[in-house]
């Protein structure tokens, strides 16, 4: 038998579940709903609207209500995830070879 969105919010947050069953049947969220979603305040995501950064967003509708993508927040997410070197291996300085400074000289 399928496990519903409800029965899987509730194992993961039971604090959180009915508030995440209400995000999971949207497809689009309002500045508030996307700021909770991503554990930040909406002010933060509207400092980063402006300044062009945060994850994507759009105007809808005649009042021209800012919303963002689901789909979108979790793709930002990830990418931000790939972009850190503490959660992409590849990225981590501690994994790269030394590299000499051609001006440096080592003093005997």
């Amino acid at each position: 038998m399928p496990e519903t969105a409800d029965a899987r919010a509730s194992a993961l947050c039971p604090a959180i579940a009915p508030q995440l069953t209400a995000t999971v049947g949207r497809a689009f969220l309002n500045v508030r709903d996307a700021a909770e979603y991503l554990g930040l305040s909406p002010h933060t995501l509207y400092v980063w609207r402006h300044r062009r950064q945060g994850p994507p967003s759009f105007r809808m509708g005649r009042r021209g209500r800012v919303m963002y993508r689901l789909e979108a927040l979790d793709a930002w997410v990830r990418e931000q995830e790939q972009a850190d070197s503490r959660s992409n291996t590849t990225l981590s300085p501690l994994n790269a070879a030394p590299q000499a400074r051609p001006d440096y000289e080592t003093s005997a």
